[in-house]
C-alpha cells in the first residue's frame, strides 16, 4: 500500500478486510462481539472505518477468525499502525467532520447537491466566516476561525497542480439568493463561483426556482468516488449532531440516480454561469445603490 494514502482511507480499507474475514468465517458481528467481550457497535465501527483500529484489535480479531497466514496478520497489523497516523486536519484540533475530510482528501471525484448554500470547496473566506457564524451562533470566534481555516485548506484539492479533485456541483437557486454576510459578500462569492466554474475539472449547474419540485428537495448530500477500485463510493449526508455515511452499493446507486435526475433538470453549464453572473450583478447594483 502506498505510503501517501491518508489514515482515514487506510482505516476504511482495513475495516473492509476485517469484515471480509468475518464473513468468510461465517460469523455475525454479534457473535464476534460476544467472543471478545465487547459491544457489537464497536465491531461495526471497526468494520466501517469510523473508529481507530489498534494492533491489539487486529490481533484479537485474527485470533477469532483463525487467520493462520502470518503474512496476512502482519499486513493487517501494519495497516492498523499506519491508520493511527494523523492527517493534516488533526493539527487543527477536534474537527466534528474529520472522517469526511479524510475521505474528501483522498477522493478522485465529488458530486454535491446543496439546496441552501454554496458548498464549502467553492466558498470565499468572507462567505465562509458569515455562514459558519450564522449557522453556529453559540460558537466562540476562535472556533469559527479554526473551521474557516480548515475549509480554506480543503480547497487546495481544487487548485492542486496534479490530480485535482473532479468536482460537480448542482445548486438550487436559493443558494444564490440567500444573503449570507452581506450583498457585497454575496457579489464576491458569486463572482468567485463563476471563476471556479471555468476550471476544466469543476462543473456548476443551477436548478432555477421555476423548475418547481425536484428530487433534491429532501436536502444536501455528496457522493465521493476514489481512485482505487478497492474503495467503494460513499454517500455523505451532513447532520446537526452526527453525520451519515452510506456505503452499500444499493444506497449509493439510489443517490447516484437521483443526482443524474438533478443534473438533467438543472440548467446547463453556460446557462448556469449566466444566471450566477446576473444575480451577482443584481447584488452589485443593490450594494452601490
Amino acid at each position: 500500500m502506498a505510503s501517501n494514502v491518508n489514515p482515514t482511507v487506510r482505516r476504511r480499507r482495513l475495516g473492509q478486510e476485517l469484515r471480509r474475514l468475518r464473513e468468510l468465517k461465517g460469523m455475525t458481528a454479534e457473535e464476534v462481539a460476544e467472543r471478545l467481550l465487547v459491544s457489537q457497535s464497536k465491531i461495526s465501527r471497526l468494520e466501517n472505518g469510523r473508529r481507530s483500529i489498534s494492533q491489539r484489535d487486529v490481533r484479537d480479531l485474527c485470533g477469532v477468525y483463525e487467520v493462520e497466514d502470518v503474512r496476512i496478520v502482519d499486513s493487517l497489523m501494519q495497516m492498523a499502525k499506519d491508520s493511527r497516523q494523523q492527517g493534516w486536519w488533526h493539527s487543527f484540533g477536534d474537527i466534528p467532520y474529520s472522517v469526511y475530510i479524510g475521505l474528501e482528501t483522498d477522493a478522485a471525484s465529488l458530486r454535491i447537491y446543496d439546496p441552501q448554500v454554496v458548498p464549502g470547496l467553492l466558498q470565499t473566506r468572507p462567505y465562509a466566516e458569515a455562514l459558519i457564524a450564522g449557522a453556529l451562533p453559540e460558537t466562540a470566534s476562535a472556533d469559527i476561525d479554526k473551521r474557516v481555516q480548515v475549509r480554506m485548506r480543503r480547497q487546495e484539492r481544487i487548485s492542486a497542480p496534479e490530480n485535482p479533485l473532479r468536482l460537480w456541483t448542482v445548486l438550487d437557486e436559493a443558494a444564490l439568493r440567500r444573503v449570507v454576510g452581506s450583498r457585497l459578500v454575496m457579489r464576491e462569492q458569486l463572482e468567485h463561483l463563476v471563476e471556479q466554474s471555468q476550471l476544466p475539472h469543476v462543473t456548476v449547474q443551477v436548478i432555477p426556482f421555476e423548475m418547481g419540485a425536484h428530487p433534491g428537495l429532501n436536502g444536501q448530500y455528496a457522493i465521493l468516488e476514489f481512485p482505487d477500485t478497492a474503495d467503494s463510493s460513499v454517500v455523505y449526508i451532513e447532520g446537526v449532531t452526527s453525520d451519515l455515511y452510506l456505503e452499500k452499493a444499493a444506497d449509493v446507486q439510489k443517490y447516484s440516480v437521483m443526482y443524474e435526475h438533478l443534473r438533467a433538470q438543472a440548467l446547463n453549464v453556460e446557462q448556469s454561469r449566466e444566471v450566477i453572473s446576473r444575480i451577482a450583478k443584481e447584488y452589485a447594483r443593490e450594494y452601490s445603490g
